[in-house]
């Protein structure tokens, strides 16, 4: 098979960034062999691996922050696409990874022998604390709480040494103490994020009152680990109104593991306030990717953003019309609508997601086919997928229904934006709010389907269940 060729990020056509995802499935292949070679000679790692998919619908395989090999691999690496990394690491160690795909790293350390796969296989939960209360109370962690790497050695077999690490907004791999009062720090930023107002009369000083608790945030800790933090405290927020989040969870916690799987979070965003969403996004490190025009067909667009350094990705949705499928509608002020399409009513019947409402939904990496039977067996139904492809499969839970404000209804009918069917249908039923999203990626690709994700959105409108 011939490697598909890679587009660098700061490729252009016609104004725009290219970011045409490769399909590195060479490199996943070689990643998976050396992943299986590990799991054959440590036996504790093959039975985590073996309750990761029977208990939690998920593949060990995305649970791997990084292996270690010995010199003599990096040939082998080259040719499927495997480059040197500049992460932070010891003098002894190279980093490889893939620069356009979504995979675990190889660490190449000097000494090792050149033969025999790897060494050392580091998985990476959620939180390094909840892991070990699961797996291993009485193992030292490398690293005091704060730490922008933690590491622990969970134990050898075979002659290889299986490893558990956390992160705190850093993608290097050197542990470093941090400063002594900077644990506190963070504890002073977890409760800012935790307890932020998110209910105002006017959104407009809910957005004012997010962006000066981030200049305080921001005096205390870094902005990558203020990301990290920050998006940790959104998916806190959005599991406690989504009953699929919280049986997941409590299966994934089981083990440990938390939402060390996230693969992408997802905010919807009245077009008043879009700019100021993406505005206090880039204030936290996410830098714009790609971006999706739906245009009249579907009736809305979307800007995916990335902080690379802390493995956040966003979806950020809005409604669109047919002339605005030319600008950058992420950078200007998108006037109201006569009409609110499917993300726009959503929002005025919930809120915001990054005020009222929370998160729409967040996108976990699963055993796809697995995890849905698991889930219909813990009696949460999942919807058609949206995405059947070879490289991604995605689906969303039935939705949450959420009651609705009698103001917000009377608001919409007042101004002509739903019928008075419509509205009491909402006053009596309420309307749908959020949804787990159940998604696996093949070959590392780290894009989306523009024409899936406008079936979905259409499948989602909460005039479609008032309607019946």
């Amino acid at each position: 098979m011939v490697a598909q060729p890679i587009i660098p990020p700061a490729a252009w056509s016609g104004g725009m960034p290219v970011f045409d995802w490769p399909l590195a499935y060479e490199a996943e292949q070689f990643l998976r062999g050396e992943i299986d070679a590990f799991l054959g000679r440590h036996g504790g790692a093959r039975r985590l691996a073996e309750r990761m998919r029977d208990e939690t619908g998920t593949d060990f395989y995305e649970w791997v922050d990084h292996i270690v090999l010995g010199p003599g691999r990096e040939t082998d690496m080259r040719a499927v696409g495997l480059t040197l990394a500049t992460e932070e690491a010891q003098a002894d160690v190279a980093v490889w990874h893939h620069p356009r795909a979504m995979m675990p790293r190889v660490l190449v350390r000097a000494g090792l022998p050149a033969a025999g796969g790897p060494t050392v296989l580091a998985i990476k939960p959620e939180s390094l604390d909840e892991f070990l209360a699961k797996q291993g109370p009485d193992r030292a962690i490398e690293g005091r709480p704060g730490s922008r790497l933690r590491r622990v050695a969970l134990g050898a077999e075979g002659g290889v040494q299986l490893e558990a690490v956390d992160r705190l907004g850093y993608r290097g791999f050197v542990v470093d103490e941090p400063a002594a009062d900077f644990s506190a720090r963070v504890g002073q930023v977890r409760e800012l994020f935790r307890t932020r107002r998110r209910d105002f009369a006017d959104d407009a000083a809910g957005f004012a009152h997010a962006d000066d608790m981030l200049t305080a945030v921001l005096a205390l800790v870094p902005r990558d680990v203020a990301c990290e933090l920050f998006f940790a405290e959104e998916r806190v927020f959005w599991e406690a109104r989504n009953h699929a989040a919280r049986v997941q969870k409590r299966r994934q916690d089981a083990l440990g593991l938390g939402w060390g799987n996230h693969d992408h979070h997802t905010f919807r965003c009245s077009r008043r306030h879009f700019g100021d969403l993406v505005n206090f996004l880039a204030r936290l490190g996410l830098e714009k990717r790609e971006r999706f025009y739906a245009g009249d067909e579907a009736g809305w667009g979307a800007q995916v953003m990335e902080a690379p350094a802390v493995g956040i990705v966003v979806f950020a949705d809005v409604d669109l019309q047919p002339g605005e499928v030319d600008i950058d509608f992420a950078a200007q002020p998108l006037a109201p609508l006569p009409a609110l399409r499917t993300v726009g009513l959503w929002c005025a019947l919930h809120g915001d997601s990054f005020l009222q409402a929370g998160m729409h939904h967040l996108e976990a990496r699963f055993d796809f086919a697995r995890l849905r039977e698991q889930l219909a067996a813990e009696g949460i139904a999942t919807m058609k997928p949206f995405s059947d492809f070879p490289f991604l499969k995605q689906a969303f839970t039935e939705g949450e229904r959420w009651t609705v404000r009698p103001e917000r209804i009377a608001r919409l009918l007042q101004a002509g934006l739903i019928t008075a069917a419509q509205a009491a249908a909402f006053a009596r039923d309420g309307a749908l709010g959020s949804h787990l999203e159940n998604l696996q990626r093949k070959g590392g690709f780290k894009g989306f389907n523009q024409k899936a994700v406008s079936v979905i959105i259409a499948a989602t409108d909460p005039r479609l269940a008032a309607a019946h």
